[in-house]
């Protein structure tokens, strides 16, 4: 191959007119010329074919399998169709998921499999090749923006639902990408793209875990590097990250792609390289094998600096071997495109839909009850059913149906920059399918306040509202956006964690009422709403439900769903208390040597039910268990209550004397488990020692020898507690160790 045919198949090119902006930046960087003259020596990537803008998705596959047999017919090599998936296919019409921080609250890595399952099975139909998801950002501040598209603060339940998604979307034929590798997610204040100041320490065994475990045991076939820098590195330019890390300690073979104009970053953003053609050497040689979305680097600027010597070819070579190897893999060097196209393209089936409800339905998090809930139709202790005969329902997010969506779903990226365009999929909201569920109740509503102004005109209306009915429901939350259009989202940071505009007047004024008040909070990240909860009836949590997600709340309100969700991350107490972790040494959580308080409102892994739950003992095989062993533990739960329910069975370890400082609670095993009323279920955990292997005082992890405690529930509260000792020599953690296992087992 010539240089240019080589450097072609290292690049995308992104079909995009004025006004679609869904990158940074975006608006930077323009290529002369189309599609045609792109492609004039073959090309890597098409970029974003279906998640652009509006296209009929038929229409935009006959257009997709047009270019491939030209490209076929020119160079001999298709293209590869890379889009972004994180909660669902970005895609006109397309079924839009939960986004990835209720994942995590589901605590139900299988069904979030499955879900990517279908994900994959709608991208491979369209002859896309490459999801761009899932991210495995550990969450460190709430206050960071792109919390929302983060599964959890736990790296471990970030590892077991990430590697289920990646397989579930790789056995469907797409190749998943993890992002953002890594230490995106612990920017300095919360600011994206702001440098990380993390000690090799917190990186290796925290940031690092999810990364490896999607790796290691999921075998993705792709990951992206983060748009950070690690102590004044930029990653993109790093190779001890991308390359002796990723690849030569971990085994990864497959294609490293760049975030979106990541490599022109290092020019134009870290100032660490000298133009276009010097960043593009720094990146390649770093391990960055394409660069997306366009090529802006790796086109003429990495030419001319291999023709004066400043770049060597091989590294080119390099970079191309493995594009083309993943093009092999995915069967693209073989094929024609002489099938025809998809012509009937249904992308929100009823699977779909089943999917995405199951999905949202086990997401949702009761963060308190006094009784009032459920509304009606429900069986448990204290339901209301039989009372109720008006309900109000106010807030901005009760009828609101982009409210349902993270920032990263088709609705909120893209169809913003085309309000002529129809949403293309249905999307009950919050009132619309409370009033479905209550049918013999009066439903009043008002929006009160918008999500973020300071508009307090419709304040008094909304409270007037609640002072009428028997039950006021206040919707509130955040609206998803990309570069402050938004609350939340990608470049949609914040100084504080109060509820956006002047939702918290609205809430005071409805308390104020006396009127018992439940408060739903649909949003991205988790808000300090200490002050509200002590005084609301109830108050339930959800994270971005997707577009089943309004019928799902109607169900936990009412009691037909009871809820299971389990808090992915910590409710925060203030944002000056961040950043903040359940994974705190001693010394990070409350005592006496400071006078302000740092721990949360409600800890990781908290959510009520409609139920209750009784643990026996915890019972340990083993008291001695070998530092390279496996930790088998079994625990009777009990359903004490009058309704069938989901209990997430959760798994702590504590290191009491270690070498250096270790977490108070650290997560090392969890099962959701289903439980009729008045039955019982064992949950026996065999979790590998590797589980509790930290970096030592000379950063080689290891499993240290000595006392383990134990303990199933909360991370705040011990239900049932054993212990047992590590014995042996340390244990160097191998590299045939594996995490991912599945341990966990009703009986």
């Amino acid at each position: 191959m010539t240089l240019e045919q080589k450097l072609a198949q290292l690049v995308g090119f992104w079909e995009k007119g004025d006004g679609e902006v869904v990158a940074p930046l975006q608006g930077e960087f323009t290529r002369d010329g189309g599609l045609d003259e792109a492609t004039r020596h073959g090309l890597g990537h098409l970029t974003r074919v279906y998640g652009t803008r509006p296209v009929d998705p038929a229409e935009r596959a006959a257009w997709l399998w047009r270019k491939q047999r030209e490209l076929v017919a020119s160079s001999g090599i298709p293209a590869l169709v890379h889009e972004e998936c994180l909660t669902g296919l970005s895609a006109w019409r397309a079924a839009t998921f939960p986004t990835p921080l209720a994942w995590g609250a589901s605590f139900d890595p299988a069904l979030v499999g499955r879900m990517a399952g279908l994900i994959g099975g709608s991208m491979r139909e369209l002859g896309v090749h490459q999801g761009l998801a899932p991210v495995l950002d550990v969450v460190r501040d709430p206050r960071w923006g792109r919390v929302e598209e983060c599964i959890a603060e736990d790296p471990y339940l970030i590892g077991e639902i990430g590697t289920s998604y990646v397989r579930g979307l790789q056995d469907a034929g797409v190749h998943a990408t993890l992002k953002h590798f890594v230490g995106y997610s612990a920017s300095q204040a919360g600011r994206n793209f702001a440098p990380v100041h993390v000690g090799p320490r917190e990186l290796a065994d925290v940031l690092l875990l999810p990364f490896e475990m999607a790796v290691r045991d999921g075998g993705v076939r792709s990951v992206m590097h983060a748009y950070t820098e690690i102590d004044g590195v930029p990653v993109a330019s790093d190779p001890t990250i991308l390359t002796d890390l990723l690849r030569d300690r971990w085994g990864f073979d497959g294609v490293v792609v760049a975030d979106y104009f990541g490599v022109a970053f290092l020019d134009l953003l870290h100032k660490v390289a000298d133009g276009l053609g010097d960043a593009a050497g720094q990146a390649l040689a770093a391990g960055i094998d394409v660069e997306l979305p366009t090529g802006d680097a790796y086109l003429e600027p990495l030419a001319e600096a291999i023709r004066t010597g400043q770049v060597d070819e091989a590294l080119v070579d390099r970079a191309a071997t493995r594009a083309l190897l993943q093009k092999a893999e995915l069967g693209l060097l073989d094929a024609s495109f002489d099938d025809e196209p998809p012509t009937h393209v249904d992308l929100d089936t009823p699977e779909h839909r089943e999917v995405a409800a199951r999905l949202a339905e086990e997401s949702v998090v009761l963060l308190a009850n006094d009784g009032v809930l459920p509304l009606a139709g429900g069986t448990g202790a204290g339901s209301a059913a039989g009372t109720v005969r008006r309900v109000a329902v106010v807030g901005p997010n009760a009828d609101r149906a982009e409210a349902m969506f993270g920032c990263y779903s088709f609705v909120n990226h893209v169809l913003e920059h085309h309000p002529e365009a129809e949403r293309g999929i249905e999307v009950p909201t919050v009132l619309e399918a409370l009033r479905d569920e209550l049918p013999g109740v009066e439903v009043t509503a008002a929006r009160g306040c918008a999500v973020d102004d300071d508009d307090r005109s419709g304040i008094a209306e909304a409270a007037t509202l609640a002072a009428a009915a028997d039950v006021a429901v206040v919707v509130v939350g955040d609206q998803a956006g990309l570069f402050g259009r938004g609350t939340v989202g990608e470049g949609c940071d914040r100084d504080d964690l109060e509820l956006p505009g002047v939702q918290r007047d609205l809430v005071e004024a409805v308390l104020a009422t006396g009127t018992p008040v439940v408060l739903v909070v649909v949003s991205g990240r988790p808000y300090a709403i200490d002050s509200v909860l002590g005084r609301a009836a109830a108050a339930v949590q959800a994270f971005f439900p997707g577009e089943e997600g309004g019928r799902a709340l109607a169900g936990v309100l009412t009691g037909r769903v009871n809820p299971s969700g389990r808090l992915p991350v910590s409710l925060p107490r203030s944002a000056g208390a961040q950043p903040y972790s359940y994974l705190n040494p001693a010394l990070g959580g409350d005592g006496d040597v400071t006078n302000l308080r740092s721990t949360p409102v409600r800890p990781f892994g908290f959510g009520l039910s409609y139920t209750t739950f009784a643990y026996g003992a915890l019972d340990a095989v083993d008291d001695e268990v070998a530092t390279d062993g496996r930790i088998r533990v079994a625990v009777r739960v009990t359903n004490t209550g009058e309704r069938d329910g989901d209990e997430v069975v959760q798994l702590y370890a504590h290191d009491p004397v270690a070498s250096v400082t270790r977490p108070v609670a650290q997560l090392v095993g969890f099962r959701r488990v289903r439980v009729a009323a008045g039955q019982s279920a064992v949950v026996r955990f065999d979790v590998p020692t590797t589980r509790v292997a930290f970096s030592g005082r000379d950063m080689v992890r290891a499993v240290e020898p000595g006392a383990l405690q134990l303990w199933v529930g909360t991370s705040a509260e011990r239900c049932a507690q054993a212990e047992v000792r590590l014995v042996g020599p340390l244990h160097p953690v191998l590299d045939d160790d594996r995490w991912t296992v599945t341990e966990v087992c009703p009986g």
